[in-house]
């Protein structure tokens, strides 16, 4: 029964995310696996000091573990696809947490109620050229 709330939640808050109606941002990260296929992951974005973090769910989200293996990442903003280059940073998780909260309030809030934050994981994009 948990589960299938928990799938609910995500499903209403998913609906709202990409019908655009949060006030925030979901972009594209691009990342490669282990023979080159791209995969495309819909995530949010938090803007701290002039850089550029996503957060994964856990360290068990597939397209973390891609970058895992190959950190080079494009990322889709506003319809511009820019090189970053993917760095975990430990220390950081409280945060971008803190930041991802304030930067979409309700729903970020309403997926913590199913999905715990302890395991999520900060991720600074770094520029390439």
């Amino acid at each position: 029964m948990g589960r299938i709330l928990g799938l609910l939640v995500l499903g209403i808050v998913a609906l709202f995310v990409f019908a655009g109606d949060l006030g925030g941002e979901v972009v594209t990260l691009r990342t490669a696996d282990t023979v080159g296929v791209m995969h495309d992951t819909s995530v949010w974005v938090v803007d701290d000091g002039g850089r550029l973090w996503v957060r994964a769910g856990s360290p068990k989200a597939g397209w973390y573990e891609r970058i895992q293996v190959k950190p080079e990442v494009e990322l889709v903003r506003g319809g511009e696809t820019r090189r970053y280059t993917a760095v975990p940073v430990e220390g950081s998780r409280e945060r971008i947490n803190a930041l991802m909260a304030e930067r979409y309030g309700w729903a970020d809030r309403l997926i913590g109620l199913v999905r715990s934050r302890d395991q999520a994981v900060a991720i600074r994009l770094d520029p390439r050229s």
